[in-house]
């Protein structure tokens, strides 16, 4: 009893200081990005952790708030001994030094969730050990929860709404937190990465000890080599800096577009260098597509490379969450927009990057929201780009997926030669030209399933419907004039009884019902030429 009310108490503290930080930056009286990156750093670790997470869906939030977000850095203070002590004992049940035989008590880094300490197993063997914090779990979901009540008091869906649904957000962050808190997941990630790369001569990542880790602590290999930006070190061992971007950026798209399983930080400190092999470290952030995701990112670099507007909205559309209507003509001119900007550049001057979170904020324009996996790949790629840059700034990511994806689907292909500016236009042709017999099927199919649907562009795309309904109506109506004008002729030729005049009855009758239709037409024309004078 005397631990709930303690708790109440605790909650009533916590949800006071919330109030009065956001409070403290006046709230109420608007946001921008520095203002809201201030506040999120004022609230706490847990409000860091969601920044973090938002600086990377482009998708659900303007690229000026999330390029002022990938500024905040955990700034937690680590735990000391004694604490982390405790939780190693509390997990394996017996004493530290039953577990290790040596522990370093400097950690190599401290964040929000866990902190990283370098230790010895009994066998000798070097490890790091990830050591969660305690009650991490329920701090971070009475956070979450007492938010929610702050944003009820303060009605903040109405003043952050233009840039941020604050339900979304909290909803999104702890389903990646619980995830994320869980360290078996992690584990399994690391051996599923291993798995997938194992055949890759120059590729690693650390070995889990998986008996020796729970859900709150994790033991895995010491990775010492060399850091991947120390130039002068690796060119001082023998190592060509373009060579290793090169095989880098080969790896990561390999990890995208075929296992659909990659890292999705890939900064300068999650990737060493060592005995030759480039070796992928912390696997607690992977991003996962499904299969007809995969088959459309490699849609998306080809509509890309080759300047295909159509094919990147499908992709965008077909990928892309949305509830709403879409003014699918406004998008068609703002991704041919998007296009024009790369048309006249070489593929290696293209940063993918870049181009893939351009894509994103025009997607936000039209609130279409991009799954999970999508938005951790726009931000993976950015960060890839960053380091890949400062191994070798010629090594350009986007022609390294071009010659990938053409080798699974253009085998034959000199995707590269093909898009160059000389041989663009006959590569176009020729692959227009293949698809019409599938496009023609496509369209069969659909009318004899009775789905048939045509886009028409009414030079505005705002005209209201109740005019295109006039213009359809009026249309039909001269349609069905001339087929009974034409049908009445041809039942003129025949010698069908009963006959009005001379002429059978039911082409007199066809003759009468048209002219009819053709005056009341012509009159509905005069009036409205008379209306807009």
């Amino acid at each position: 009893m005397k631990n709930k009310a303690t708790s109440t108490l605790s909650s009533k503290k916590r949800l006071a200081q919330i109030i009065g930080i956001l409070k403290k930056h006046e709230i109420n009286k608007g946001i921008d990005p520095v203002k809201f990156r201030e506040i999120l750093e004022d609230l706490g670790p847990t409000f860091v952790k969601i920044g973090q997470i938002m600086s990377a869906r482009q998708d659900m939030f303007s690229q000026r708030y999330c390029k002022e977000l990938i500024k905040l850095r955990d700034s937690v203070a680590p735990m000391d001994m004694e604490t982390v002590i405790g939780v190693i004992e509390d997990e394996y049940g017996m004493k530290m030094d039953k577990v290790f035989q040596s522990f370093e008590t400097t950690p190599l880094g401290s964040a929000s969730i866990a902190q990283v300490h370098k230790a010895k197993l009994m066998n000798g063997k070097d490890i790091v050990v990830k050591i969660q914090r305690p009650h991490i779990y329920e701090t971070m979901e009475r956070d979450i929860s007492l938010i929610r009540r702050a944003g009820n008091l303060l009605h903040l869906n109405d003043i952050l709404g233009s840039v941020v649904d604050i339900n979304i957000v909290l909803d999104e962050f702890w389903h990646t937190a619980k995830e994320e808190m869980d360290f078996l997941n992690e584990a399994q990630f690391a051996m599923r990465f291993e798995s997938l790369n194992e055949d890759i001569r120059y590729i690693s990542a650390p070995k889990v000890m998986i008996d020796a880790s729970t859900s709150r602590v994790l033991v895995m290999e010491y990775i010492d080599g060399f850091e991947i930006d120390d130039f002068s070190l690796l060119e001082n061992n023998g190592y060509d800096c373009k060579e290793i971007a090169v095989k880098l950026a080969e790896n990561y798209i390999k990890q995208i577009v075929d296992d659909g399983f990659f890292h999705a930080d890939p900064h300068p400190g999650n990737i060493r260098i060592r005995d030759g092999k480039i070796v992928w470290i912390d696997f607690g952030m992977m991003g996962v597509l499904s299969k007809q995701d995969k088959d459309l990112m490699k849609n998306a670099v080809i509509a890309i490379a080759s300047n295909d507007t159509q094919k990147l909205v499908d992709v965008i559309l077909t990928l892309g969450v949305h509830n709403g209507r879409i003014d699918h003509s406004l998008l068609y001119d703002d991704i041919e927009t998007f296009m024009q900007k790369y048309l006249h550049l070489e593929l290696q001057d293209i940063q993918l990057g870049d181009a893939v979170q351009e894509i994103f904020s025009v997607a936000h324009r039209y609130r279409i929201s991009m799954p999970k996996g999508i938005s951790m790949l726009a931000r993976g790629l950015v960060t890839m780009e960053s380091t890949m840059t400062l191994l070798d700034p010629s090594t350009n990511i986007l022609e390294i997926a071009a010659n990938h994806v053409s080798s699974h689907i253009l085998k034959k292909i000199d995707f590269k030669k093909e898009l160059s500016t000389s041989g663009k236009q006959v590569w176009d042709a020729a692959n227009h030209s293949l698809r019409i017999p599938v496009q023609l099927s496509e369209v069969f199919s659909t009318i004899m399933k009775g789905r048939l649907k045509i886009n028409l562009e009414i030079m505005d795309s705002t005209v209201p419907l109740t005019t295109v309904n006039h213009m359809v109506n009026k249309l039909t109506v001269g349609v069905v004039s001339a087929g009974l004008l034409m049908a009445s002729s041809i039942l003129c030729t025949t010698q069908m009884t009963p006959k009005i005049f001379g002429i059978p009855a039911l082409g007199f009758i066809g003759y009468i019902t048209a002219i009819g239709l053709g005056l009341w037409l012509l009159a509905t024309v005069l009036l409205e030429k008379r209306k807009r004078k």
